[in-house]
């Protein structure tokens, strides 16, 4: 049977690679305190300074983003009224026949 792998959450990751980043222990030392391989330390730590950046975007974005989504769920209810009103219609002539 195989190894089944580990998944971790963000949280953790995100624990983990601050403790890195801050560096306070050895990458090697984070690796043995949270039971962890040192490469995914690093990665997860590269991760993080790259992806810093989006913390400090601006709002109007994430609401540009929310506005969208939220266009999108109102025309898949508007297909959603539709095609129960064809399905009803045909019902309904089915039964009628």
């Amino acid at each position: 049977m195989a190894n089944k792998r580990k998944q971790y959450n963000a949280q953790f990751k995100a624990k983990v690679a601050l403790a890195a980043i801050r560096g306070e222990k050895t990458v090697a030392e984070l690796a043995s305190q949270y039971e962890v391989h040192p490469t995914m330390i690093n990665n997860w730590k590269r991760q993080l300074l790259e992806g810093a950046s989006n913390v400090f975007e601006s709002s109007s974005s994430a609401v540009s983003a929310q506005s969208d989504q939220q266009a999108q769920i109102d025309e898949l209810y508007r297909q959603i009224g539709q095609l129960k009103v064809e399905r009803d219609f045909l019902a309904n002539r089915l039964v009628g026949k």
